[in-house]
């Protein structure tokens, strides 16, 4: 007879009502111990294999992180499952830095169990709900005039932006879809300018700078183990879901990838990602460390590239091309370039170094285990970065193809890129922008120690700057290059002087307000009160 199993024993800490609650849905598959609602309580059982605390609302942010240590040093190793309700004022950063391996915000009565089948295998689970707009302090710390220019204009830019959004969302014909993405581009490059122009005088004018707030947005993370190939099933989990939901282009900028029909798009996103799978698995066979990883790294990538493109254009798929039928795969493997390198991929060593051997990753200074939330989420910002560039780079040489071979163009192609002026036109804008980003934003990026990263959320690609030293990058630069650079440094070296004058032209301003014009006011008032009293008495 096979041997009695015994049930795992959980620890309790709720209110009574809800401790209850919790304790009928839990008791079939687990034991569990009947706990008070203090958590500091001096008596408890031991064998306790899982931890599960309920807070509330009211609770201060220093009072749990307290207690949280408490009951991390008092029941270790048991993992510790954190609830918190829908209402609690805690930012997610914050939360996202607790010592607990389950963190579940709003939960539902059916998402406990699971968690906690997740959490006794070794694994983590993090789900947190978007955060709803709060009022504005009362009191709000005084601008300077760099400061106020900044912030006005980026509100107004942003209130833009939706407008335009939501517009497009309800839209229905090609031209104004058209005109909505190029107003939308056209404002990102906008905040850009804005950013650049006013951004080091507004820290010149003011004591802190003013940065725009972003809505909270909801965070949900399930890694079943704690393992490199467990952090990349949840990542790969996590992406395969947004785009497999259709992803809008909200980077600010035009994209090759855009070309392509939704159906190719998604395609050729999941080939990467499917690609991307076989080559972590291989080097991790391979056993492989430090500098040899990253170059065996390089290696793979343009086959990984060729065969993203083969399962993306169908294997078995032909089109008439000079009287004749040709694969479709074949011809275009065959005519892409795809050797060439992204320089604004960061450096693959840190992203393989956690896929790969499950080493610590550095996340704002801290080393932190891949499993970790924060490392974690830093992780599907690097891959999904590559994912966007990547992708970039094939749907570009598709484009480049479809140019020469125009039944290309039904079959990869949007409905609207069929006629050739079209897709001339799309195929030259791409190429100023990317002049322009390689010799004026790229120096600027270098110069300010910036690197610009696509990453996927709420159902689209959008930006976001991840701050890392630059210096070797920004000592290859080309003399043109250079010179916007220098223009920077020029630019930040008279922002105190510019300073400085302005205030010295405002005194002046008030000197000669009061002290001149004002005079030459009150003497003539003097007058005429003097000329008045005369006509008086001689009347």
């Amino acid at each position: 007879m096979a041997q009695h199993q015994p049930k795992p024993t959980l620890l309790i800490l709720a209110e009574p009502l809800l401790r209850e609650g919790l304790q009928r849905r839990l008791e079939e598959a687990y034991s569990l111990v009947e706990a008070t609602s203090d958590p500091a309580a001096p008596h408890q059982p031991s064998g306790v294999q899982l931890v599960l605390w309920s807070v509330g609302s009211t609770m201060p942010a220093d009072s749990l992180e307290h207690e949280l240590l408490q009951l991390r040093e008092r029941w270790q190793p048991a993992p510790l499952l954190l609830l918190l309700p829908g209402e609690a004022p805690y930012p997610s950063d914050w939360l996202l830095q607790l010592p607990v391996e389950g963190l579940l915000q709003q939960a539902q009565p059916d998402e406990i169990p699971g968690a906690v089948a997740t959490l006794l295998s070794g694994g983590r689970v993090v789900e947190l709900r978007p955060l709803m707009a709060r009022s504005a302090p009362a009191t709000e710390p005084s601008q300077g005039l760099g400061v106020w220019l900044l912030r006005s204009g980026l509100e107004q830019i942003e209130r833009e932006q939706q407008r335009c959004l939501r517009w497009l969302q309800r839209s229905q014909g090609m031209f104004s879809q058209v005109l909505l993405r190029g107003r939308i581009r056209e404002l990102a490059m906008a905040r850009r300018l804005l950013l650049w122009l006013w951004g080091p005088i507004s820290l010149a004018f003011a004591d802190q700078a003013a940065p725009t707030a972003q809505p909270g947005s909801g965070t949900a993370i399930t890694v079943r183990e704690r393992t490199a190939a467990g952090v990349w099933q949840a990542i790969q989990t996590r992406l395969v879901s947004a785009v497999e939901g259709g992803l809008e282009n909200h980077s600010g900028q035009l994209m090759a990838l855009e070309g392509l029909n939704s159906h190719h798009r998604r395609d050729l996103l999941l080939a990467l990602i499917s690609q991307l799978d076989l080559v972590l698995l291989r080097l991790r066979q391979d056993h492989v460390r430090g500098e040899a990883l990253e170059q065996r790294w390089q290696e793979l990538q343009p086959e990984l590239r060729r065969l993203s493109l083969r399962a993306m254009a169908g294997d078995y798929v032909q089109l008439p091309q000079q009287g004749g039928l040709l694969k479709v795969a074949d011809s275009l493997s065959s005519a892409a370039q795809l050797d060439g390198v992204d320089p604004e991929l960061p450096a693959a060593l840190p992203m393989l170094g956690a896929l790969v051997q499950a080493q610590p990753l550095l996340v704002e200074g801290r080393l932190l285990a891949p499993d970790e939330p924060r490392a974690l989420l830093q992780l599907e910002a690097l891959i999904s970065n590559w994912l966007i560039r990547n992708a970039e780079l094939i749907s570009a040489e598709v484009l480049a193809c479809c140019s020469a071979w125009p039944e290309l163009r039904r079959y990869l192609l949007r409905a609207d890129l069929l006629p050739t002026r079209n897709l001339e036109r799309l195929r030259n804008q791409l190429n100023a922008q990317q002049r322009w980003s390689l010799w004026f934003e790229r120096p600027v990026q270098l110069y300010q120690s910036q690197r610009q990263l696509y990453r996927l959320e709420e159902g689209a690609i959008a930006p976001v700057m991840l701050t890392e030293p630059r210096d070797a990058e920004l000592r290859q630069l080309s003399w043109g290059q250079q010179l916007v650079t220098l223009s920077l440094e020029a630019r930040d070296a008279l922002a105190p002087q510019l300073q400085s004058a302005l205030r010295q032209l405002g005194d002046l301003v008030v000197v000669v307000l009061t002290q001149v014009i004002g005079r030459a006011i009150g003497l003539v008032g003097r007058g005429v009160l003097q000329g008045l009293g005369r006509s008086v008495g001689r009347g």
